[in-house]
């Protein structure tokens, strides 16, 4: 007996493949920089952690309401109110188990079989395989490094149809590092507006922004693009809570009520212990934020400088999020005795076995001759990285 249609239609993420098989040499024993996963190498904020131990020694260890705590979602309110200009009730807020079972549970309870939803290229892995899982129909808009990796205004009208059921906008971007300005979200509002379909704004990276860019929640830009948009975001990023498993979505009552039937059959609530640490990360001291994002800049420019002077290379400076996504397409075609580079996934094999550095292939992300390479790691890990990717390229010929 076989799986079914829709498991066999999807692939597993290759960033959590390609992250395992560097883990599994690293176990080995072999010396490997892993720049494949969005992962802070930050601990989890001492506060956040003590409010967990808290909630453990005082049994805060049963069921919670599926939606999350009224606590919990009216921090989150609280956050959202304070921080984006946006007004929800509790009502209006769901927690989930991380923000990618937002995005999923959000998908599931507004796209119906062969409904449309848009999306832009390069794209989070999972997007197109969760929209195959909702028997949904990916449209795909292209992006380049000329224009920003941003959907302009004219190729999101022309993507739209009478099918078109829901856009989802990534912001900053995940894999680019491309950040929206307020003049641009502006512009898609306005087709918005005039169009019958929800947007699903990815907001996760919201905190990682750079160089004193704004970023501005697409919700905020006024109240009817408000009534059709569902804000995902989380704690993974922000408070280095990866682990944590904890997201949160904001939205419309009716999607939120439908995202929590959904959820009320999959995964119930998410984790007591984690929403407690959530609650003291949203409302305790943010000094960490700052402290962080200010490390991760300076090691944006860095590694971001190390991976254009290697000839060859061209690489996007983002603006957001913690990744760079460099452009290895002039290396194609190119070969060692034994190994022969013809799309981006031979070149992040080859760089994981040359140059034991681990990166993820732009095809996982819609666009061929790119690579996303995380630059979590210290800056000593990532020159080391950058050295030994420049080696691993001048043995091609």
């Amino acid at each position: 007996m076989s799986v079914s249609k829709r498991v066999s239609k999807i692939n597993i993420s290759s960033t959590m493949k390609i992250a395992q098989e560097a883990k599994e040499m690293l176990m080995k024993g072999i010396d490997v920089i892993d720049l494949s996963v969005g992962e802070l190498d930050y601990p989890t904020p001492q506060n956040v952690k003590t409010a967990a131990i808290n909630a453990i020694e005082q049994n805060f260890t049963k069921y919670t309401i599926n939606s999350g705590t009224i606590e919990l979602r009216e921090a989150i309110a609280s956050k959202l109110k304070k921080e984006n200009n946006l007004e929800y009730s509790p009502s209006e807020i769901i927690v989930s188990n991380g923000a990618k079972q937002s995005v999923f549970n959000a998908i599931q309870s507004v796209v119906n079989d062969d409904d449309e939803v848009i999306f832009s290229a390069p794209y989070w892995v999972s997007y197109p395989e969760m929209v195959s899982l909702a028997h949904g129909i990916n449209i795909i808009i292209p992006t380049n490094e000329k224009e920003g990796f941003k959907i302009k205004p004219e190729k999101l009208k022309e993507a739209i149809s009478s099918r078109t059921k829901l856009l989802i906008l990534c912001n900053p971007s995940n894999p680019t590092g491309a950040l929206y300005s307020r003049s641009e979200l502006e512009k898609i509002a306005e087709i918005v507006e005039q169009e019958n379909f929800y947007v699903i704004a990815d907001e996760i990276y919201e905190k990682m922004v750079y160089d004193s860019n704004e970023f501005v929640s697409f919700a905020s830009l006024n109240e009817k693009v408000k009534s059709k948009t569902i804000v995902v975001n989380g704690l993974s990023k922000s408070y280095a809570m990866t682990g944590w498993r904890l997201g949160y979505a904001a939205g419309p009552q009716h999607i939120i009520k439908s995202m929590n039937k959904i959820q009320s059959h999959s995964t119930s609530n998410a984790s007591s212990i984690s929403q407690a640490a959530a609650v003291e990360a949203l409302l305790g001291p943010q000094s960490f934020i700052e402290e962080m994002k200010n490390d991760y800049q300076k090691r944006r420019d860095f590694f971001c400088s190390k991976i254009n002077s290697i000839d060859g290379i061209s690489c996007f400076k983002p603006q957001g999020a913690f990744y760079l996504f460099p452009n290895i397409g002039t290396f194609f075609n190119k070969s060692t005795n034994i190994f022969r580079i013809e799309h981006s996934f031979d070149m992040a094999m080859y760089l994981l076995y040359e140059a034991k550095v681990a990166t993820v292939p732009g095809s996982s992300f819609g666009l061929e001759g790119y690579l996303r390479m995380s630059y979590t790691s210290s800056i000593e890990k990532l020159g080391e990285a950058a050295d030994r990717i420049k080696l691993a390229l001048s043995k091609l010929n």
